[in-house]
């Protein structure tokens, strides 16, 4: 006992340095609460320092509320990135924290959550209370509490419309959870909105789309994103354009309750940044789905992922340094279908495209060149079981392979190569994007054991250089 206390005294006393330091770095890997006041903060707020005695530290904004601390108004806690950590991790934690940021407790109840993970809902309640400080109904509460404060500031939309499309299961649960996390009502909220959210308010409406800033730590590559994005454009489904001098990439999204349009805006990159954010817009036939189209977002673009720690590892190589000095926060890009990755990575670009004309859902409202949803596992098992993702799409649709945000990946990848028409190189390739994985090598290279755990963004590293081609 006596060395656990002095682990976390040790602990807690170098994330005070980081407060002091008020150092972005650890933005969404750790929150402080200041018990003077009542609120809790991210370490890089800019308010005066408190004193230490004052301090308590906390692994989520929902840990952090639980205890009944309120968001900071300056600094906004609720809107940074996540940990890196339940992105990288493989266990049943990490898997549990996936699955919560894609809406599934709000969907499924605890029960879903506890279902897709293989375990009972006390085994998933005692594990995230014990890692993380809370437990999946206030995990899923502090997250419908901030995707309520981003549509009262950011759309004019009635507070009765918003307190359902955040999850909430009445109007009485939504205003007593804005009070107790924000400490303001839904209207105050509202009112307190920054200059320009309240700007974006008088255009932000489900027409017209709900704007959004993807927040992400560190520096940031869009270049090889948006390049790789461009080059694997299929068409109907997704397209990148020109616009003022950057692109921007849209794309259909089947959602659980509906579908949607999506824009995201390529920025250039910032040097010597603590983060920044890529521009968004979303185009929701149903506003229930506004968290998860914005998880999958964060997937695709890699924006949740710790430059920091990647850079550091993989700088300290001789081979790679340059390249890391190159391009710094270099990202390793996901997917935001993972079910289709799988199937376009196993066809091929051309094929996809047939398959999403013959086999895809046209839209009900065509936005230009975006007009089909690509098709699903079901359709494809379905209307074309002989053809080339035949197999692999009856695999997805039965169960049999699951590529889900909260599937274990060493059971995805043996379910995958059990299936025909799939080599070692094709599921390293879905391993990596479409289960997020940052640690993998594809089968026949040699990769160091040095660039563990993040042999995945070495080999984006090579890819960028030239210095490695992969014909996925």
């Amino acid at each position: 006992m006596k060395g656990t206390a002095e682990y976390e005294k040790t602990r807690d006393d170098g994330r005070y340095e980081a407060v002091r330091s008020r150092d972005a770095r650890f933005d969404g890997a750790f929150f402080f609460a200041v018990e003077t006041t009542g609120i809790y903060c991210r370490p890089s707020c800019p308010a005066i320092t408190p004193r230490r005695h004052n301090v308590r530290f906390f692994a989520t904004a929902a840990a952090a509320q639980g205890s009944g601390f309120r968001a900071c108004r300056r600094c906004r806690p609720d809107a940074v990135p996540g940990s890196a950590d339940w992105n990288v991790r493989a266990d049943v934690v990490g898997r549990a924290m996936r699955l919560i940021g894609d809406g599934v407790v709000d969907r499924e109840g605890v029960a879903g959550l506890a279902g897709r993970l293989g375990y009972s809902a006390r085994q998933v309640q005692r594990q995230l209370t014990a890692e993380v400080g809370a437990g999946p109904v206030a995990l899923a509460r502090a997250q419908r509490a901030h995707t309520a404060r981003v549509l009262l500031q950011t759309t004019g939309l009635p507070v009765t419309e918003i307190a359902f499309a955040s999850g909430f299961a009445s109007v009485r649960q939504f205003n007593d959870t804005i009070r107790a996390v924000y400490a303001s009502t839904p209207t105050e909220l509202r009112a307190a909105a920054p200059a320009r959210d309240r700007t974006a308010r008088h255009t932000a409406t489900p027409s017209a789309g709900i704007p959004l800033r993807l927040a992400h730590r560190g520096p940031y590559q869009p270049g090889p994103v948006f390049d790789l994005l461009q080059r694997e454009a299929v068409a109907g489904v997704e397209e990148v354009s020109g616009e003022d001098g950057h692109r921007v990439y849209r794309r259909t999204l089947r959602l659980p309750y509906g579908t949607g349009i999506v824009a995201v805006r390529e920025r250039p990159e910032r040097p010597g940044t603590g983060g920044g954010w890529l521009d968004a817009r979303l185009h929701l036939t149903d506003l229930r789905d506004l968290t998860t189209s914005v998880q999958r977002l964060r997937r695709l673009f890699d924006l949740d992922a710790d430059p920091y720690a990647v850079d550091e590892r993989l700088g300290a190589d001789p081979r790679l340094a340059p390249l890391v000095a190159a391009r710094p926060g270099l990202r390793s890009p996901g997917s935001a279908d993972p079910d289709e990755l799988a199937v376009r990575t196993l066809v091929g670009r051309a094929e996809a495209e047939r398959l999403v004309q013959r086999y895809g859902k046209v839209l009900d409202a065509p936005c230009g060149t975006l007009t089909h949803l690509f098709p699903e596992p079901a359709a494809l098992a379905g209307d074309a079981p002989d053809g080339p993702a035949g197999p692999l799409a009856a695999a997805l649709a039965d169960g049999t392979v699951r590529l889900d945000p909260g599937a274990d990946r060493d059971e995805a990848e043996r379910a995958l190569l059990a299936v025909p028409g799939l080599d070692a190189r094709t599921v390293a390739v879905v391993r990596t994007r479409a289960l997020g994985d940052p640690d993998v090598a594809p089968p026949g290279l040699t990769v160091p054991d040095a660039w563990r755990p993040w042999r995945s963004y070495a080999l984006n590293h090579l890819r960028a250089a030239g210095e490695w081609e992969n014909d996925r």
